[in-house]
């Protein structure tokens, strides 16, 4: 459905070409904020079995130019999910405890366990990000072997060994950048000053940055070349109209889980029998008004029939 918006290595990036103010999977904002509530309702449903089952756990990335909408679209798709198994983590400037250990450190803390869904808000490609625009990397201390001239490009190879890591123990990357316009970042600070309620959203520094839009634009574009894989790939999301945005993150999202296709773990026969001699126990301590007449569920040998999809017609 959003396969114009995947990036798997299969396809170069060019940022100059892809569209910011994009509308093609839903035209029509009303429809979009009704299928977003939809979507919510499923990926809540998936989520608890997701946590139920505990079998694979998902990293929902987010990466982007500052403005862009991050927080919006973490809240208005994210906020549906249980505090159960789910958790945000926020990367900022390091600190001096992280800066002493290697780059991924921090990150490889906050990896969700099997079962959970981490939301990454910014995340290790921050040093692939600013720390190249900004050339942090060169004050760094590091070993004399270290050439910071190959810095960016070791980090890349990191990265993608990381993700590949992840993924082949169960923990899938899901990689997001909310491509917004350099235009729509101007008047999304703008109504930062204007409007009060958002003042406190608004950073100076966030418009100095803005004079390196061309090195970050580069920077973005050369990270999601490096690091996209079949396994951990990006999707770039037109980010111009915020109920577009929010919309296509819910559908890759949504999309993931259903990939994933986690289910109730089964109740084994020993089980069901425990709770046979259980429930006669808890019903000898009640008064006899309050027994309950329901069943245990009998076990059954036979494999559960699984519905056959009906063929389309060509």
């Amino acid at each position: 459905m959003f396969k114009e918006y995947r990036y798997d290595g299969s396809k170069p990036l060019r940022l100059k070409k892809v569209k910011t103010n994009d509308t093609s999977l839903c035209e029509d904002r009303e429809a979009a904020e009704a299928k977003l509530a939809k979507n919510n309702k499923k990926i809540d449903s998936l989520q608890q079995k997701l946590y139920a089952e505990k079998k694979e756990g998902v990293i929902f990335l987010f990466q982007a130019m500052d403005a862009a909408g991050k927080d919006g679209t973490i809240r208005a798709v994210l906020q549906c999910l249980s505090p159960h198994g789910v958790y945000e983590a926020a990367f900022k400037s390091p600190s001096s405890e992280e800066l002493a250990h290697e780059y991924l450190w921090r990150v490889a803390a906050m990896v969700p366990e099997k079962g959970e869904i981490a939301i990454f808000n910014r995340s290790h490609y921050e040093d692939v990000l600013i720390g190249k625009v900004r050339e942090l990397y060169k004050t760094q201390t590091h070993a004399d072997r270290i050439d910071p001239e190959k810095m960016i490009e070791n980090r890349y190879e990191d990265i993608k060994n990381f993700e590949k890591y992840l993924w082949n123990n169960s923990i899938r990357v899901v990689k997001i950048f909310l491509n917004v316009s350099k235009d729509e970042q101007a008047r999304r600070f703008l109504s930062r000053i204007e409007e009060p309620e958002k003042n406190w959203k608004f950073s100076e520094s966030d418009w100095n940055e803005r004079k390196y839009w061309d090195a970050y634009q580069q920077a973005f574009e050369d990270a999601i070349n490096a690091t996209s894989t079949k396994e951990c790939p990006w999707f770039v999301v037109p980010a111009d109209h915020k109920w577009y945005m929010r919309y296509v993150v819910s559908e890759i999202i949504l999309d993931t889980l259903k990939e994933m296709d986690p289910h109730y773990p089964e109740v084994t026969k020993e089980r069901l029998e425990t709770f046979q001699t259980l429930k006669e126990q808890i019903k000898s301590e009640l008064p006899p008004q309050d027994v309950s007449a329901k069943t245990i569920p009998v076990y059954s040998e036979e494999p559960k029939k699984k519905k056959k999809k009906e063929k389309k017609g060509k």
